[in-house]
């Protein structure tokens, strides 16, 4: 079998995306390593074994190009109410909540955020299929 178990965006100011992921989620960095060229941040919390490695070349002064192909991560909470209220006061412009329906069924309520860097984030409601 395998396990995933990370993903890597390309961030261009270390510090922001650090203290956002920490914020927005409480990522906090478990390995940080230095090379010449370019800096790994992996950022975890205790809630799971899966990771989120920063990469910050260090020659890179442009935002990054992320492309027409639409994609994001996501994030499971425990009250998507209170989280979106708290990500308005963070300041870090939620998109509205949607209550996302499947024949008529709720199958969970989630908003939409974006990181310094454009990267989408999905954060749901705990329950069904996301517990």
């Amino acid at each position: 079998m395998a396990k995933f178990v990370h993903s890597m965006i390309r961030v261009l100011d270390e510090k922001r995306s650090v203290d956002f992921y920490e914020k927005a989620f409480g990522l906090k960095i478990a390995e940080r390593l230095d090379f010449e060229g370019f800096t790994l941040i992996y950022l975890a919390n205790a809630e799971n074994t899966f990771e989120l490695e920063l990469t910050v070349n260090k020659d890179r002064d442009q935002p990054y190009d992320l492309g027409d192909g639409y994609g994001h991560s996501a994030f499971v909470v425990d009250d998507v109410d209170a989280e979106h209220a708290r990500f308005e006061k963070e300041g870090f412009s939620p998109r509205k909540l949607v209550d996302f329906q499947h024949n008529g069924k709720t199958l969970t309520r989630f908003f939409f955020v974006q990181d310094p860097d454009g990267y989408q984030i999905e954060v749901i409601q705990k329950g069904g299929r996301y517990v």
